[in-house]
């Protein structure tokens, strides 16, 4: 289940039998967790209190960043930005992940 721009949206509240939920969760920690490992490094842990994995009703995981203060909501798009220009510049650079408008037609 999705929202118009592609995102899942709703939590799982209550489990359904057959449902993967523990392995969509196991992808949200280890995603959540290298975020976490990275806002550490530039110092940004604390202004992401909210950061945790979550699963969907599909079993999908979720990385929940919480409310976070504008500044730092801004500071984050600055870095990914920086980093984006950085890998387009840099031709040896191999870019980190694919965006889903990026990933290759199936």
């Amino acid at each position: 289940m999705t929202d118009r721009r592609g995102v899942v949206a709703k939590r799982a509240e209550d489990l359904t039998p057959g449902v993967p939920y523990v392995r969509g969760w196991n992808r949200a920690r280890r995603s959540a967790s290298t975020l976490a490992d990275q806002l550490v490094l530039l110092g940004l842990d604390s202004d992401f209190p909210g950061l945790a994995a979550d699963v969907n009703v599909s079993g999908a995981g979720l990385v929940q960043l919480g409310a976070v203060r504008p500044e730092a909501a801004e500071l984050l798009a600055r870095l990914i930005r920086a980093g984006l220009e950085t890998e387009r510049r840099d031709p040896t650079c191999e870019p980190a992940m694919t965006t889903r408008r990026e990933a290759p037609a199936a």
